[in-house]
């Protein structure tokens, strides 16, 4: 298994306005050394910021990675260990954990400084319903055509990443305690 490979977390946490009120729950109960993809596009730069450092704060307690949404330069200056976004935002900037977003071959093709590809949607989402998926079949196609890490996004639970033969997989529902309830936003 290529260095870097081992390197990148299996499990990552999506942060997002639904599942903000159980992020905390969330991540004291991944396993040590997951990875926590902050976004939260919906707050104020302030409050962003500061609700990113409450989060890292609590991540790193666990030892679990913490990506920024945002290019390299951002999340080097907020002490993230690297950045989450689509390939054209991550080509260039500091050395840092690239998370490139793909949801075709064409995306997987322009990911050449990504450590891993977030593959999505692989299964119907709550966050865009009635938005066609990819499919376990097409995924696992895509998936391996990418010489980089593909981490499965969209619909994701651990019964279904059992399922895939991929490096790891994301949620922004799926790793949320059931008890806290997820608020919906419309777009």
């Amino acid at each position: 298994m290529p260095l870097r490979q081992t390197l990148i977390p299996p499990i990552w946490l999506v942060s997002d306005a639904r599942n903000d009120a159980g992020l905390e729950a969330a991540l004291a109960s991944l396993p040590r050394g997951s990875g926590l993809i902050f976004r939260h596009y919906h707050l104020s730069e302030a409050q962003r910021r500061a609700r990113f450092e409450v989060l890292k704060r609590l991540a790193k307690l666990r030892g679990h990675w913490v990506v920024l949404a945002g290019d390299a330069r951002m999340a080097r200056s907020w002490g993230a260990d690297g950045a989450y976004g689509d390939a054209a935002a991550l080509a260039r900037g500091p050395a840092c954990l690239r998370l490139v977003t793909a949801h075709s071959l064409r995306d997987l093709s322009r990911a050449k400084r990504a450590d891993a590809v977030m593959l999505s949607p692989v299964f119907a989402t709550r966050s865009h319903p009635g938005a066609p998926s990819l499919g376990a079949v097409r995924f696992l196609m895509l998936a391996h055509q990418s010489p980089t890490p593909v981490l499965a996004l969209g619909g994701m639970t651990a019964k279904r990443a059992r399922g895939l033969r991929c490096h790891g997989w994301a949620a922004i529902d799926g790793l949320v305690p059931q008890k806290v309830p997820i608020v919906h936003e419309s777009r």
